[in-house]
């Protein structure tokens, strides 16, 4: 979220940056919220007036009262009142106010960075880096739930009938994998610096409109019907909550987390043939990262964050390239993004597996995360990262160790959270 007085004195900026994102139709908001801004601040001058004068008139009354002049004392303890009415209106003017200037700012998009490519979505979105050699081996490569299946790994006719579709079960070796992943990827996380962390799993609404956009929410959360929870659809949800309504120490900062949680998303929309299987599903399970940290320092720490997630992934041999999200790629709140990109030899092409995002301070001025500074008082800046988000890391891993005859290479990283194997076989 912009800070009202950015808005008030750059309008124009505001503007510009909402036309490279392609929002055209939010335009009329800045205007509308720098009228709302207006009357806000006139009521607001207005009540501080009337205070003034009313604490001036309030003191009259016992001078009058000890000089013996009661009627006076009284005309002026009505004026009191009247002065106390009209406050109480200017008060609620003022609260109505500050609603619809907050519901107007939170539909703003957070300013982007230069450095962001300026394009409508995804389709547009800039390669930055490749990093290993993608291969495509001289043997067809199955669909990966036909992989999965051939380890007797994974069962989603089961689960449609237990949950419906969009969920699955794991089993035997695939299952084992599926965990040696996170494991892994948590270990690989802590012996960076981060702090481990298993957060709640559900959060409350102000926590949610703190950490993301309305659109965001309306795709993404599931409700718990009756009561102010929601599902969290990834574990920086709840760790960005985490610090709401503190005052941060700057000699304490950064602030490097590590979680693990499963995650549960709506996913609405249709999603296409290459999205079968566990691409892209309601519930999985994720190692994630998020900093906490001062304005000057986070451009720095969002090169470390997607950086450690493209070395977890060359680790285990598996190509990637990162992506550089394009204005209107960006969700609302975000300064600037990349995504990690795995090499799937099946397709012959990359498939997203993580994303990296900076904030800026918007998600800190909506759940007033500040830090306590030499200077005084500011909001930190935070940011967050994928490490792994099996299954659908699981895809990429399967299919980029696969061999000939079925079975899968368990890369050196792996074998102590497999029991030392060096390969899983196919059943059948």
């Amino acid at each position: 979220m912009l800070d009202i007085k950015f808005l008030r004195e750059n309008p124009d900026v505001v503007k510009k940056n909402i036309q490279n994102k392609f929002q055209d139709e939010k335009l009329p908001l800045v205007d509308e919220v720098i009228k709302l801004d207006v009357e806000k601040r006139d009521a607001q001058k207005e009540a501080d007036d009337l205070r003034a004068n009313r604490n001036k008139i309030s003191k009259q009354i016992g001078a009058l009262m000890a000089q013996g002049k009661k009627e006076e004392a009284e005309e002026t303890k009505k004026k009191v009142a009247e002065f106390a009415s009209h406050l109480a209106e200017l008060e609620e003017k003022e609260k109505e106010l500050d609603e619809k200037i907050l519901k107007i700012m939170m539909t703003i998009p957070n300013i982007i960075d230069p450095s962001v490519p300026i394009g409508k979505d995804d389709s547009e979105n800039v390669e930055v880096t490749k990093y290993g050699e993608p291969v495509v081996p001289d043997f067809e490569i199955p669909y990966h739930s036909e992989i999965m299946e051939s380890f007797d790994g994974i069962d989603l006719d089961s689960a449609r009938k237990v949950a419906g579709n969009g969920f699955y079960y794991l089993m035997g070796d695939i299952a084992r994998l599926h965990s040696a992943v996170i494991s892994y990827a948590r270990d690989f996380m802590i012996e960076r610096g981060f702090t481990y962390c298993v957060p709640p799993f559900m959060i409350r609404s102000n926590v949610v409109t703190g950490v993301m956009s309305f659109a965001e929410m309306d795709a993404m959360m599931y409700k718990i019907e009756g009561e102010d929870l929601y599902l969290i659809g990834t574990s920086e949800h709840s760790m960005i909550g985490k610090f709401i309504d503190t005052i941060i120490p700057e000699e304490t900062l950064p602030k490097t987390l590590t979680s693990y949680s499963p995650c549960f998303r709506k996913e609405k929309g249709a999603h296409g043939l290459e999205e079968r299987g566990v691409y892209r599903i309601h519930q999985f399970e994720k190692q994630e990262m998020i900093v906490v940290c001062k304005p000057e320092e986070s451009p720095m720490w969002f090169d470390k964050l997607w950086q450690n997630t493209v070395d977890l992934f060359r680790s285990l041999d598996i190509p990637v390239r990162t992506l550089e999200c394009c204005s209107g790629d960006l969700a609302d709140l975000k300064v600037k993004s990349f995504d990690v990109e795995a090499w799937s030899p099946r397709q012959k092409k990359y498939f997203e597996v993580g994303s990296c995002s900076n904030l800026g301070d918007a998600q800190a001025r909506r759940l007033k995360i500040r830090v306590n500074g030499e200077n005084g008082k500011y909001f930190a800046h935070t940011l967050n990262n994928t490490v792994v988000a099996p299954p659908r890391m699981l895809i990429a891993f399967l299919e980029n160790n696969l061999k000939a005859d079925g079975s899968v290479a368990i890369p050196e990283p792996l074998r102590p959270y497999m029991g030392g194997k060096t390969e899983i076989k196919p059943n059948k």
